[in-house]
């Protein structure tokens, strides 16, 4: 196991194995107290206390429909050999976030200048609320779809 950890975090990472519940715990708030975001990647219910005080738990569990509460993310075990792929997903779709957060703001803008300058019927505005709403959750939908395909998750 920590020969197949080196590989896939390599040396910049400070890798931890056979510890207690309890060292688990005190070694994220450690790190916590520097400053530090910590995300601890865990496989048991040892690991809860350390998984939710981390900035981001993460389970590999082999039934993933285990009442997981501590975590963040549940990832299948058998899909561990993508967790690099999961992080480049999940720094690639931060951006489509800032997109969707960029329309939304934009779309809300303009209609509050047609609103203020009595340009916009209430009943056209009526309309175009929940026409802003659906067209923000399409482009967050789509965005999701094209970062998988950018980062190569495809589900077997």
């Amino acid at each position: 196991e920590v020969e197949s950890m080196s590989k896939l975090f390599g040396s910049r990472d400070d890798l931890y194995f056979n510890q207690s519940p309890q060292d688990k715990l005190d070694h994220v708030q450690s790190i916590q107290k520097s400053g530090k975001k910590v995300m601890m990647i865990g496989d048991g219910l040892n690991d809860a206390g350390a998984l939710k005080q981390s900035d981001v738990g993460l389970v590999l569990a082999d039934d993933v429909n285990n009442f997981t509460p501590a975590s963040d993310v549940i990832l299948d075990a058998k899909y561990f050999n993508r967790l690099s792929s999961l992080f480049n997903y999940s720094r690639l779709i931060k951006y489509a976030l800032y997109g969707g957060f960029f329309l939304a703001a934009l779309y809300n803008t303009i209609g509050l200048f047609f609103a203020v300058t009595a340009q916009l019927s209430p009943i056209v505005a009526a309309i175009l609320m929940p026409v802003s709403s659906i067209s923000i959750i399409l482009y967050g939908v789509g965005m999701s779809k094209l970062m998988e395909n950018v980062v190569f998750i495809k589900p077997d």
